[in-house]
């Protein structure tokens, strides 16, 4: 079955590592059927650990169980000698981050376009944030357009433009913000809210192209049915992080009109 919502499914951001992994592929490989002959889309991405109370969970490849010589080891032979174990303490796994660079590959691969769907990363303090929040910086300086994707609720609003300076007319949900690199100080945000379809956006790419349009509606779609998530949800349960009272009780009332709930 597809998702119950007609836009972004609030219940995703708990599979956000995976959806975000497949959003950057689709989104490349939709992007690279319509780009003029002498550009390209590109994954790229930024390595880096996150550590202290806000970060991720960390993945290690080796566990070592540290087992002591209490009361609790019984043996079943005590002529069986057991031996102590050497305890490893092993460093966080690198979180990679991805995004895509659409490059022209007739002038040394320059970087046109870049664009972002944001990761928990990005949003939570820490070193993906500063990571993040620099390369924004570089690029807008570097006047290489921008592009920023945001479908998560949680952790604080990072796109270009300052939330404040957003007009409530276009606060919503979710943010996408388009900045074109050859206009310093305009900004294109999108409004985003739980109970629509998610927008066709424009992307920018050089300044005599004409833009292409990212389906991110039918990305959303592509994510949800190869990843089997309708197997994976459990709709009966309140999203995580929860939703405000006006869209919990809209969201309510639309999986108990599906029979989700």
């Amino acid at each position: 079955m597809p998702s119950p919502f007609p836009g972004m499914d609030p219940y995703l951001e708990q599979f956000w590592r995976d959806i975000h992994a497949s959003l950057i592929i689709y989104a490349r490989d939709q992007l690279q059927t319509m780009l003029p002959g002498d550009l390209r889309a590109r994954v790229e991405e930024r390595v880096f650990v996150e550590v202290g109370e806000e970060s991720r969970p960390v993945y290690p490849d080796v566990r070592v169980v540290e087992r002591g010589r209490g009361s609790g080891t019984a043996l079943a032979d005590p002529g069986v000698a057991v031996a102590e174990p050497i305890v490893l303490h092993l460093d966080p796994e690198p979180f990679t981050d991805t995004y895509i660079e659409i490059i022209d590959v007739a002038t040394g691969k320059r970087v046109v376009t870049a664009i972002e769907v944001l990761s928990l990363a990005n949003k939570l303090p820490g070193e993906g944030q500063e990571l993040y929040l620099r390369k924004q910086r570089e690029l807008l300086a570097g006047r290489v357009s921008l592009v920023e994707i945001d479908l998560l609720r949680a952790g604080e609003r990072v796109i270009a433009v300052p939330h404040q300076h957003i007009p409530a007319s276009h606060r919503s949900t979710y943010e996408v913000c388009v900045h074109r690199g050859w206009q310093p100080r305009t900004f294109e945000v999108y409004a985003v809210p739980l109970r629509h379809r998610l927008p066709n956006v424009k992307i920018p790419l050089r300044e005599t192209d004409a833009d292409v349009t990212l389906d991110l509606q039918s990305l959303i779609v592509q994510c949800y049915r190869n990843g089997g998530y309708d197997e994976d949800v459990d709709y009966r349960a309140d999203p995580d992080p929860p939703l405000d009272a006006a869209d919990a009780a809209w969201a309510g009332e639309l999986l108990r009109r599906q029979g989700r709930r």
